[in-house]
C-alpha cells in the first residue's frame, strides 16, 4: 500500500503540475493560435516568401522574422503555432527559428514589466541580446540546412532514386487538406474570421494538438521532481550558477512576463543579474513542448541548433551583464522592484477550458488520419 500511495501521490503531483503549466499557457497559447489565423487570412502568401523565404537570403530572412517577433506578446508555447504557419507557407527554416527565439524573449508586455521590477540596462539588454540571439541562430539554420540540401542534390545525383516533389494540391480526404487555398483573399470579414477560426483551432491546433499534451506532460514532470531549494542554494554567482539556471530554464515553461518577477526575487535572494538573464533567455525561449514541436516538425538537427545556440548566447550574454553591472558599481539590490502576477487564475482556468474540447477533437482526429 506503501509503494501504491506513493506512485498514486506521483500521479497526483505530476497531473496538478502539467494542469498548472496548462493553465499558465493556455492564454498565450490562445492569443498565438489567433495570431496565426490573422496571419494566415490577412497576409498573402507572397509577402511571407518576400520577406522570411529564400529569395529574402540567409541574413535578412533571419533578420526580418527576429525583428517581427520582438514586439509580440507571444510566449513559448503561443509562439509555435504562429511560426508554424510561417513555415508552412513558405518562410525558412531560419527565419522560423529566428521567429521562435526573438518572440517569446520579449514582447510589449515583458519589455514594460522588466523595466518596472529591474531598471533600464536590463530593459536595453534583454530586447538586443534577444535579437542577437534570433539572429545568428537563424542565419547559421539558413547556412547548414542549404549544406544539407546540397548533399542530399549530391546523393540523389549518385543514385538513381527519384527525389519525391511536393504535391501539387491536396485531396479532399486528406486529414490535413488545407480548404483555405480556394479562399479568395478578397472575402468578406464574417467569412475571413470564420476561416481564421477554422485555420487556428481545428487545422492547426490540430495538428499539434498531440505533441503539445506530450510536452506539457513532460513539463509537468520536471516541474514536479526538481525541488525549489535547487533554485536558492545554489544560483549565487559565476558559470556554474549559469550552467545550473541553464539546465534548470531549458525544459521548463514560462513566458517573458511571468519569468521577469521570479527573477527579480531571485536577484533578491543574492542571484547575480547575468545568472538572472540566462533564465530570462533560455526560460522563455524553450520549454519541453516547444523542443519536442520543434523536433517534430523542423526536424531534430533543427532541434538540436536551436538548443545549443540558445544555450551558448545566454551563456554568453549572462557573462558579459554581470561584467557591466560591476565595471558600472550597481548593487545588485538596487535594481529590484516588486511584482504581481499580471492574469488573473480565473482567466487562465477559463481559457484552459476553452482549449481542451479543440484539443480533444485534434487528438481524435490525428488518431482517425
Amino acid at each position: 500500500m506503501t509503494l501504491f500511495h506513493s506512485m498514486l501521490s506521483v500521479i497526483i503531483g505530476v497531473a496538478t503540475e502539467s494542469w498548472h503549466l496548462f493553465q499558465e499557457a493556455a492564454p498565450y497559447l490562445f492569443l498565438g493560435f489567433a495570431v496565426a489565423g490573422l496571419l494566415h487570412v490577412l497576409v498573402p502568401d507572397e509577402q511571407i516568401v518576400k520577406y522570411l523565404g529564400r529569395s529574402a537570403g540567409k541574413f535578412r530572412s533571419a533578420l526580418n522574422a527576429s525583428l517581427l517577433g520582438i514586439p509580440l506578446p507571444l510566449c513559448s508555447c503561443g509562439v509555435v503555432p504562429a511560426a508554424l504557419s510561417l513555415k508552412n507557407r513558405g518562410a525558412t527554416k531560419g527565419a522560423t527559428l529566428s521567429f521562435l527565439i526573438s518572440t517569446p524573449e520579449t514582447g510589449v508586455d515583458s519589455i514594460a514589466i522588466t523595466y518596472a521590477l529591474l531598471d533600464p540596462i536590463m530593459t536595453v539588454f534583454r530586447p538586443v541580446a534577444s535579437l542577437i540571439t534570433a539572429l545568428l541562430t537563424g542565419i547559421a539554420e539558413n547556412i547548414m540546412g542549404e549544406k544539407s540540401a546540397q548533399k542530399m542534390d549530391i546523393l540523389a545525383q549518385k543514385t538513381t532514386i527519384p527525389r519525391i516533389q511536393p504535391m501539387a494540391e491536396c485531396s479532399e480526404s486528406s486529414c490535413s487538406c488545407n480548404t483555405s487555398a480556394t479562399m479568395g483573399r478578397d472575402a468578406s470579414a464574417p467569412r475571413k474570421f470564420l476561416e481564421a477560426f477554422r485555420y487556428s483551432f481545428v487545422e492547426l491546433l490540430g495538428d499539434i494538438s498531440g505533441w503539445l499534451m506530450v510536452g506539457i506532460l513532460l513539463a509537468g514532470i520536471i516541474s514536479y521532481v526538481i525541488p525549489d531549494e535547487l533554485v536558492g542554494d545554489y544560483l549565487g554567482g559565476g558559470i556554474f550558477s549559469m550552467l545550473i539556471m541553464l539546465v534548470v530554464g531549458i525544459p521548463l515553461y514560462i513566458c517573458a512576463t511571468a519569468s521577469t518577477p521570479l527573477a527579480a526575487a531571485l536577484i533578491v535572494k543574492g542571484m547575480s543579474p547575468g545568472t538572472a538573464f540566462v533564465f530570462l533567455l533560455a526560460g522563455p525561449a524553450t520549454n519541453a513542448a516547444t523542443i519536442t514541436m520543434v523536433a517534430k516538425f523542423l526536424g531534430k538537427r533543427s532541434a538540436t541548433l536551436y538548443l545549443t545556440m540558445i544555450a551558448i548566447c545566454s551563456l554568453a550574454f549572462g557573462l558579459l551583464l554581470d561584467f557591466i553591472y560591476l565595471k558600472l558599481g550597481i548593487e545588485v539590490s538596487s535594481i529590484v522592484g516588486s511584482a504581481s502576477d499580471i492574469l488573473a487564475p480565473w482567466i487562465k482556468t477559463m481559457f484552459a477550458l476553452m482549449l481542451i474540447p479543440f484539443i480533444v477533437h485534434g487528438i481524435y482526429k490525428q488518431k482517425k488520419c
